[in-house]
């Protein structure tokens, strides 16, 4: 169902961390299986169900701060549980509540630091990446008194694999050149990974990149492979103590 992480702090505080990927759920074709989408063309109780199966499995029991993303850098401080709030980033130093971003192709960012209590999530597209979303989640998590952040940057589509035109490679890298990337037929192409984790290292973060391609990998959805068919994976992450 996901690939599941937990880290401590010294002073025993818990956190725990996942990556979904597409089976273990209850969606028909083309959806299939854990479709986590809140819009689309799956049925809203199987996608509604698949949620369920994964936060009864993850975190029985905690709040849910979830979003409807837009593509942005809004980050939203969830001290308890958040409903479709308008934004593309969560951050809380709350125990108990499970901050959850959607993606399929756009790169999901689950933050922490551990001994701080203090974790974030954050959605970020190639409009969100320009807008800053990331560099806003780690002030954010400042604000509440993070120090030492650790970031994992999970399956998105790779550079090799989102090809887009030249005019829009060059606006994007101009913001963030190190998106700048070529596919692997040899046209221009972002890589949106990398300027991810060019801003977190920027912004001091530790970076763990534990991404697959979601193009490539068909244990995982894609919106540039499957179009409207496709699905939606999720990374979570929780303060457990």
């Amino acid at each position: 169902m996901y690939s599941r992480r937990t880290t401590h702090g010294p002073v025993g505080r818990e956190v725990d961390l996942a990556f979904t990927d597409r089976y273990g759920g209850v969606s028909a074709a083309p959806y299939d299986e854990l479709n986590l989408a809140i819009a689309g063309g799956d049925d809203p109780a199987a996608c509604a169900r698949n949620l369920r199966l994964v936060l009864d499995d993850f975190a029985p029991g905690d709040a849910l701060a979830d979003l409807h993303q837009v593509h942005g850098a809004d980050v939203v401080v969830a001290q308890g549980p958040v409903d479709g709030a308008p934004a593309d980033a969560l951050v809380t130093d709350r125990s108990g509540v499970v901050l959850v971003v959607r993606a399929a192709d756009c790169v999901p960012v689950l933050l922490a630091d551990a001994e701080a209590g203090v974790v974030g999530a954050a959605h970020c597209g190639r409009p969100g990446l320009v807008a800053g979303v990331v560099p806003a989640t780690v002030r954010a998590m400042r604000d509440l008194g993070a120090r030492e952040l650790t970031a994992w940057v999970g399956p998105h589509v790779c550079g090799a694999c989102y090809e887009v035109p030249a005019d829009l490679q060059d606006e994007v890298a101009a913001a963030v050149p190190a998106t700048r990337a070529t596919t692997s037929w040899g046209t221009p192409s972002l890589d949106l990974g990398a300027g991810v984790r060019a801003q977190l290292e920027e912004a001091g973060a530790q970076v763990v990149d534990v991404a697959a391609c979601t193009r490539e990998s068909p244990d995982l959805f894609s919106y540039r492979r499957d179009g409207a068919g496709s699905g939606r994976l999720a990374g979570l992450i929780r303060r457990a103590s």
